[in-house]
């Protein structure tokens, strides 16, 4: 089964309507039925909640639109959990390690370096994200990645 690893600028989009947001309600249905598993690292449940508190703060969510966000979140996890097709992927020393490398090489955020070396050490077989410095980074690693909000094409292949 094809693994497909999301960073936090394509989690978002299945909680916030954005562009892209279609792609990943597409690729959510297909791990929902056992066609393809979802990875992301735990560090990126921090970074999502952070996202969500901001656009609520800032008011661009009401208070309703933030609760149902957190627990539709919370809900979809726990039920991909249980199907086995979501893999939360824990923040080891050897992922930090490797991250440190990938920052130095790629002159990444650490954030960003997390996610690669996250997918990688998990085997996932392609990372999404519309992130252009991460993408481009991923490239440079020789990992397969698309930009969730460009790579419309190469995505439809990919989510069949």
């Amino acid at each position: 089964m094809k693994k497909i690893y999301l960073d936090t600028s394509v989690i978002i989009k299945r909680y916030v309507a954005e562009q892209g947001s279609e792609a990943v309600d597409a690729i959510y249905e297909k791990a929902e039925v056992g066609q393809l598993a979802i990875a992301f690292s735990l560090w990126n449940i921090g970074e999502l909640l952070g996202v969500l508190n901001e656009n609520r703060r800032r008011k661009w969510l009401t208070e309703e639109e933030f609760t149902n966000a957190v627990t539709y979140f919370d809900g979809e996890t726990s039920k991909l959990a249980r199907l086995k097709t979501i893999e939360i992927i824990p923040i080891t020393t050897k992922i930090v390690t490797e991250a440190w490398n990938m920052l130095l090489n790629y002159h990444l955020y650490q954030s960003d370096a997390l996610q690669i070396a996250s997918c990688v050490d998990k085997k996932s077989d392609v990372l999404l994200s519309a992130d252009r410095r991460l993408v481009e980074a991923c490239r440079k690693a020789k990992l397969e990645t698309y930009n969730i909000e460009k790579d419309e094409e190469e995505l439809r292949s990919l989510i069949g």
